[in-house]
């Protein structure tokens, strides 16, 4: 495993990773204001969102339907494989995450950053 903590640098902000092990990672994730993550899934992934700071946007598929809810410090969301989804930053804006280890469990479906 690598050292922890260590950051990763994203179009969008950047990921801290403070925690890494073989069951599970601890990450903030800071989102600059305007910035948003890519509309994505994860097949094995699960992972839980606590907003530290700032204001967001927090995207995710119903149904047929992309259902938009503002999240502020203090709210959490339980992301579960699956689930289509999106974080698109208000204000500055860090995030806890807390998932299972699968970092490269991502299936981006829309990224305005041309990542694929």
């Amino acid at each position: 495993m690598t050292d922890v903590p260590y950051r990763v640098e994203k179009p969008w902000g950047y990921e801290l990773i403070w925690a890494r092990t073989d069951r599970y990672v601890g990450k903030i994730l800071h989102i600059e204001p305007g910035h948003c993550l890519s509309l994505q899934y994860h097949n094995l992934k699960d992972e839980t969102l606590y907003v530290l700071h700032g204001e967001i946007i927090f995207r995710v598929k119903d149904g047929d339907v992309l259902r938009e809810i503002r999240m502020v410090e203090g709210d959490g969301y339980h992301v579960t494989p699956h689930t289509v989804h999106q974080m698109e930053a208000v204000t500055p804006a860090d995030l806890l995450e807390a998932s299972t280890p699968e970092l490269d469990d991502v299936v981006r479906l829309q990224d305005r950053y041309g990542r694929v």
